[in-house]
């Protein structure tokens, strides 16, 4: 009988861990940042970048990088499109 209540709290604890772990995973996000020409980067490794259409205009982008401390980071900041030509 007793290692019968052992499994039932064993299994209510386990379902109250797993509960906890997506806000865990929610808090560890971090908060986009804006680039302006003063913005000090610190970019020691590149997750991701966004694709940059193919269009003849200024449009946002963003980077996902690890910083020198370990730190993630997402920074967006305006990059021309790839869809103008010199002809």
């Amino acid at each position: 009988m007793k290692a019968l209540w052992v499994l039932v709290i064993a299994g209510l604890s386990a379902t109250a861990m797993a509960d906890e772990a997506p806000t865990d995973v929610a808090q560890q996000t971090p908060a986009i940042e804006e680039y302006t020409y003063s913005t000090h980067l610190d970019i020691a490794k590149v997750i991701s970048m966004s694709e940059i259409p193919n269009v003849c205009e200024v449009v946002p982008a963003k980077i996902e990088y690890d910083d020198s401390k370990g730190q993630r980071h997402i920074l967006r900041y305006s990059v021309m499109g790839n869809g103008c030509s010199n002809g």
